[in-house]
């Protein structure tokens, strides 16, 4: 299996979990209160949006990844999603270790 599909494979089992934050608003929140591990934000989300969450995450010391599609990101949570949280160290850690051996 690549790293990838195991990535979006953790991604489900971390909202199953209840170890994700969804959507812009309770992202934010969740970096400016340090619950937030890392954030991926989709690979075709907005320039702006990009940027905005990459200066968060640069601020509050929290790794921002994009290296996903919104598509790949929403068939693997079973709904649409653009910017996700993680909320757990050790999700967090096992995502950054995949999207690394991919080169992402």
């Amino acid at each position: 299996m690549l790293s990838n599909q195991k990535a979006l494979n953790l991604l489900g089992l971390s909202l199953r979990a209840g170890q994700l934050v969804m959507g812009e608003g309770l992202v934010i929140k969740a970096i400016q209160q340090e619950k937030a591990k890392l954030v991926l934000v989709a690979t075709d989300a907005s320039q702006a949006t990009q940027a905005k969450f990459a200066a968060k995450g640069d601020t509050y010391s929290v790794p921002v990844l994009n290296a996903f599609t919104k598509e790949a990101m929403s068939q693997a949570l079973g709904r649409p999603r653009t910017i996700i949280a993680v909320v757990d160290q050790g999700f967090a850690k096992r995502l950054i270790a995949l999207l690394n051996t991919q080169g992402a």
